[in-house]
Parts: structure tokens; C-alpha cells; sequence
């Protein structure tokens, strides 16, 4: 299941700020966006992930993907981080 690779994380960002700042920072290994968010939301993340090589992986819903972050509501889009961050500790 797509979705597995979000759960198991050891890192991740939930929401759209953190995961546009991830995409730019280059942190990010792949992001989920839920199909049912505002385009007004997932403009810019879309935009950056294309800028910057990011996999893009569309989620059936936001509840389906805040459940998948182990949050109890909806969210727009999230990524899974690259293990260690640009620059190593």
C-alpha cells in the first residue's frame, strides 16, 4: 500500500507549510496531496515539487492522509523526509 511508506516514516512533515519548506530545503523524498484539497492550498507545493525533482503521490482524501499521519483530522499534503537532513547533525 502507497501509504505504508508515509506510516513507517521516521521522518515527515504533515500540513502544507512544513512540507512546501521541506520541498525547498531539499528534505523531502516524496509527497502525498490529498485530492480533495484546495488547489489554492496544494498550488504552491505542486509548483515546488516540480521545481525541485519531488515524487508526487496523490491521496484518495484528506481524512485518509491526516489518518495516515496519525492525526485525527485532515490534511492537505504531507512528505516523507529523507533520513538524515542536507549537511548530515
Amino acid at each position: 500500500m502507497p501509504l505504508e511508506m508515509l506510516r513507517k516514516a521516521k521522518r515527515r512533515t504533515v500540513g502544507t507549510k512544513q512540507t512546501v519548506k521541506a520541498v525547498e530545503n531539499k528534505t523531502a523524498r516524496k509527497v502525498f496531496i490529498a485530492r480533495d484539497a484546495d488547489e489554492k492550498v496544494t498550488g504552491e507545493i505542486l509548483a515546488q515539487c516540480r521545481d525541485n525533482a519531488v515524487e508526487v503521490e496523490y491521496v484518495e482524501s484528506m481524512a485518509v492522509l491526516g489518518k495516515a499521519c496519525g492525526i485525527d483530522v485532515g490534511a492537505a499534503s504531507a512528505a516523507v523526509l529523507n533520513d538524515e537532513p542536507e549537511g548530515g547533525r
